[in-house]
């Protein structure tokens, strides 16, 4: 099985900065693609930034400039650092990753956090 624990939300003012977390672990082979997507209150999911195994990044044009997606392969984990926050950017943030486990071959799964909240309010 395959467990990924996001971590590092909260409450901060506008302007302000958070890095986000998440840690994977179980029973894994490989990891390719990871990814953060966020869930405002009344709103659809929306997909915020994509890293590569090879690190190649993309980003919401809301969050351009501002956040920052990266990963560390040896901990298997992928962060995104948060500048400038907005109110605009309270959501609950989950990662995803795609994964390959130990002992299933050419078969990928997306595989999914439980979320962290973070709120921007003055």
């Amino acid at each position: 099985q395959v467990q990924l624990v996001e971590s590092g939300g909260g409450l901060v003012q506008p302007g302000g900065s958070l890095r986000l977390s998440c840690v994977a672990s179980g029973n894994i082979f490989s990891i390719y693609t990871m990814a953060w997507y966020r869930q405002a209150p009344g709103k659809q999911r929306e997909l915020v930034a994509t890293i590569t195994s090879g690190g190649t990044t993309n980003y919401a044009d809301s969050v351009k400039g501002r956040f920052t997606i990266s990963r560390d392969n040896a901990k298997k984990t992928v962060y995104l650092q948060m500048n400038s926050l907005k109110p605009e950017d309270a959501a609950v943030y989950n990662c995803n990753a795609n994964i390959e486990v130990v002992g299933r071959r050419n078969v990928i799964n997306g595989y999914w956090g439980q979320g962290t909240q973070v709120t921007v309010s003055s």
